[in-house]
């Protein structure tokens, strides 16, 4: 299957440290991860973590750095 023509649903999902990922829909989650709200086929679940996943460093470290 070529990834274009993934027309599975997916979560999107975040963990403590504020990094995105996609889940199955049809999938229990997986442990310290929760579902944010947006769903759909894969495209559209990445192009939502591009527009709101701006900077790529853990939670953690940010704090760190006084972001």
């Amino acid at each position: 299957m070529f990834e274009d023509d993934d027309d599975r649903r997916y979560l999107v999902v975040r963990n403590h440290e504020e990094q995105y990922s996609l889940w199955p829909q049809d999938h229990p989650l997986p442990s310290g991860w929760e579902a944010v709200g947006k769903e759909g086929v894969k495209a559209e679940c990445l192009a939502y973590i591009s527009e709101v996943w701006t900077d790529l460093r853990p939670k953690s470290l940010r704090e760190r750095m006084g972001a």
